[in-house]
Parts: structure tokens; sequence; C-alpha cells
């Protein structure tokens, strides 16, 4: 599907040579009406320019990709928020393939977020499972925000990164080194995902400095150093700048701002390069 909507634009400077984007991700989760999304979507259409260092992408419920692709302002891109495991199109009731959403125009895809780990009341997505999930994912050529990150009673047993870790080693084992290059981790403290809880700067920054050192061991110190390690545990804009200033975060995968016009505080919250 074409892109129809406004150009956006852009201002600031670019990264230089070596350096990691920003990546701003907006999870609108399974929210929104028809005229609201629409009403967004306006919001972010007037939101002023994008700093050229930063990347933004939403993930939007289905049914309002179409929507979203159409009249969303072309410089932020269009993500699902799930795929099946099914490569293909076929008997999947109920089930959106990875080449359907790379067909209609998502660029990005949001992997093993907590909610589908968890459940919601249903079977959740083991490790190997989100790990297979990433795995079709890039070999369909779509980008992925790779979701990780311990609950409440594992950051107070002292093992996150322990969990981390075996979110992470089903993926380790599946993809290539040059893979990791379609793959951002979104790391999300479970316990602070929509509860006004955040992780302080300090405590996100060790926790994804952790992570870039398991990388750099287990996958390769050239991956470590080029991967996204977005934050995930409710960034706002008014925490945005000082968890962004941190030398291992690289971003954001945002929920409840990410359905106002708080988003582009996050956005314009990143550091200058």
């Amino acid at each position: 599907m074409a892109r129809t909507g406004p150009s956006g634009s852009s201002a600031g400077e670019p990264v230089l040579e070596g350096q990691r984007k920003y990546l701003i991700g907006g999870n609108w989760k399974c929210n929104g009406t028809l005229e609201s999304a629409k009403k967004l979507i306006e919001v972010l259409n007037a939101a002023g320019p994008i700093p050229a260092h930063v990347e933004v992408v939403v993930a939007t419920p289905l049914i309002h990709i179409p929507l979203t692709l159409e009249t969303l302002r072309t410089d932020i891109e269009v993500s699902g928020q799930n795929a099946g495991l099914n490569v293909g199109m076929g008997a999947f009731t109920g089930e959106t393939c990875v080449s359907q959403l790379k067909d209609i125009g998502c660029s990005w895809v949001v992997l093993g977020h907590s909610e589908r780990r968890q459940g919601f009341g249903m079977a959740g997505e083991d490790n190997d499972l989100v790990a297979q999930k990433v795995k079709v994912a890039v070999e369909a050529g779509l980008k992925v925000m790779f979701c990780i990150g311990e609950k409440k009673e594992e950051r107070e047993a002292g093992v996150t990164l322990e969990v981390c870790a075996k979110q992470m080693a089903p993926a380790a084992a599946l993809l290539s080194e040059d893979q990791w290059a379609n793959v951002a981790i979104a790391y999300e403290p479970v316990w602070a995902i929509g509860t006004g809880l955040t992780a302080t700067p300090e405590m996100a920054q060790d926790t994804h400095a952790g992570i870039r050192a398991w990388v750099s061991d287990n996958v390769s110190p050239k991956v470590a150093s080029e991967i996204r390690i977005q934050y995930g545990g409710s960034m706002k804009g008014a925490n945005a700048k000082d968890l962004l200033a941190m030398p291992d975060i690289d971003g954001g995968l945002i929920g409840g701002a990410s359905l106002t016009a708080d988003f582009f505080n996050i956005i314009n919250g990143a550091p200058s390069v």
C-alpha cells in the first residue's frame, strides 16, 4: 500500500557513521476507534519536525494499519504489533503472517511483548516461540522490536539479567550475525509497564549495559556495539530526556504516552548528537 500522507519534516543533524540512531516506537496496543485513530494521526502530523538523529515507528492495531499507512506522515514508519509463526498465507484462522504485513506496507513488527508472553487470559508465548517468530520476520524482510524483560518478583530477587538472557538465548541460536542488523531489543521491565512505575535512569542503564554485554559475549562485539536497545517501562515526556541521556539507552517503546501529543515530547527528548 502506497504511503500517501504528508511527508513530514526533519530538523538537526543526523547521526555520524558508527553512531546508533535513536529508535522511538509507539505501541498503541488494543486501543482506538476509527475516529480516535484519525484524530491521533492528525496530532502526529501537526507535531512539527522529527530530529534527524531519531527514527520513529508506530505499532497500530491491525485494523488501523491501512488508515495509518494512507494518512500518517511518511517520516513515521508503521509496524505490526504481532505476527504469526507461519511464513506465508494459508489455513491459520485469526493469524496474520509476516508476508501480509510486508505486503500492506509495514516495515516493522513488535514481537515478544510481555503482554503476549503472559497471555492475558490465554496461553502465553514462550522464549523459543518468540525467537522463532523473530527469525521468520527478519527472513521476510521486516525489522523487529524484540521485547524482553523481567517481572517485579524477578527484579526483587536480583535475577533480571538471568531472565533477559534466557529470553535472548534462543534468538541468538537462530539468527545469523547479519540478521541482527534488523533487530532492536526492547527492554521492558514488566513491573513498570502501564503502572506509572519507572526504573531510574541509572537502574535502566545498568540493565541495558548488561544486555549489551550479553550480546557481545553470545552474538558478537560488533552486533553489541550496533544494536539499539530501547527502554519500555512507562517512558513519557517528563522522564524521557534523563533516560535517553544514558549511554546504552537507544530509544523507547512507548505505550500510553504514544496515544497523546506527549509522544513528540519523548521524540524531542533524545539528546542532540
